[in-house]
């Protein structure tokens, strides 16, 4: 048993159990207040246990950005379990094979929703379905803002005059995600992203409701504009993602403190080239290169040390390597020397914890267990039947 994070091979990808559990009992407990389902994005850790913790918690289903993460909640969580909890998959499908998923999946969980944002996809999906002799639940994407996936809501009954006419798929709402929250820079530009949300909203709501619509689901979110969102009268179903871990865009938002940033990367000074430069053992490989996911400048450099922060930056990172520059003025880099160890909290949490396979799960400063990384991406793998 590890008695300190110290004696860790390095890198390492070190959990906080008191803040993990912290941050989720937190925004759950805003969630059940504000009587809303929460469906977390779960591609932040990737991970069944910690989706135990957040059913724990209250969550009543989950929102997945792999379908290879709606594959293993269904396995592990659905059938594994025996829980009736709704799988949500964030993206279109046009692919063959991913329709096919799509397609297995719905005809297994009645309690599996699927998005979109075109006829020409709900077509696809349609024609599948009709195949298999199964009906696929479906919401249309609505653009809040982020101008990525959706329609506005002027465009929807459009959209829905061709859907609705599909008789294998069923509507049951609308979707959207603010992402564009995160090209902000403070507390007040969040509230602006959030009410814009909220707006967009019920433009969209009022649109089914004139078309004799009433949706079982309204679903949105993200973790900056949860707190702001969590009462509106008109959303049914969160789903906030980094919330779990929090990260260094988060502290950049006002939206954590460097005490709720449940994930770091434990890393070791390897070198000292050079006066004022540093060499540590974690790269691209555990950090990421996000320095904010919609373009957010505030950001600087390629994560946060703890404890050590004053004049010292992570300039730049190699695979897997990454290069620390020590201003000649900070007190705080004098003593830095080869075979210390940094904690780094991470820019963009859910893309470093797409770079491991287990997190050390910490309690108190002392190992507890390891947690595995189950649902990274193309962890399931196809069967091929002949030519491609």
């Amino acid at each position: 048993m590890y008695s300190t994070k110290c004696n860790l091979q390095t890198p390492a990808f070190l959990l906080d159990l008191n803040k993990l559990e912290r941050n989720i009992k937190n925004y759950h407990m805003m969630a059940t207040t504000g009587s809303k389902m929460l469906w977390p994005m779960i591609k932040t850790h990737k991970s069944t246990e910690i989706a135990r913790m957040q059913l724990k918690y209250g969550a009543t289903g989950f929102l997945c950005g792999t379908l290879d993460e709606c594959e293993i909640i269904f396995k592990n969580i659905v059938l594994g379990e025996k829980r009736d909890i709704s799988i949500m998959y964030a993206y279109p499908v046009a692919s063959g094979p991913n329709i096919l998923r799509v397609i297995n999946l719905a005809k297994a969980h009645s309690l599996y929703y699927q998005r979109i944002d075109s006829y020409e996809q709900a077509a696809l999906l349609n024609q599948a379905a009709a195949e298999a002799g199964i009906h696929v639940n479906y919401t249309v994407i609505i653009n809040s803002g982020l101008n990525r996936f959706g329609v506005m809501p002027y465009e929807l009954k459009t959209l829905l005059g061709k859907t609705l006419t599909l008789k294998h798929l069923k509507l049951c709402g609308i979707s959207t995600h603010p992402g564009h929250v995160y090209s902000e820079i403070d507390g007040n530009g969040i509230a602006k992203v959030a009410q814009q949300e909220s707006d967009i909203i019920k433009k969209t709501v009022a649109t089914l409701t004139s078309m004799r619509i009433t949706p079982q689901l309204v679903s949105t979110g993200s973790t900056p504009t949860h707190p702001l969102v969590v009462n509106d009268t008109v959303i049914n179903c969160l789903h906030p993602g980094n919330y779990v871990f929090m990260d260094n865009i988060q502290i950049a938002l006002g939206c954590a403190k460097e005490d709720d940033c449940a994930l770091t990367i434990l890393a070791t000074v390897i070198s000292a080239p050079r006066e004022g430069e540093f060499i540590i053992d974690a790269g691209a490989k555990c950090l990421g290169l996000d320095k904010g996911a919609h373009g957010n400048g505030v950001i600087k450099g390629h994560g946060r040390i703890k404890g050590m922060r004053e004049g010292m930056s992570i300039s730049a990172l190699s695979e897997e390597v990454g290069k620390i520059i020590v201003a000649p003025t900070s007190c705080s880099g004098a003593n830095l020397k080869i075979g210390d160890k940094l904690e780094i909290i991470p820019n963009h949490a859910c893309a470093a914890a797409n770079n491991t396979s287990y997190y050390i799960a910490m309690r108190d400063g002392v190992y507890d267990r390891t947690i595995h990384v189950d649902m990274r991406g193309n962890s399931v793998a196809p069967v091929f039947t002949g030519r491609f």
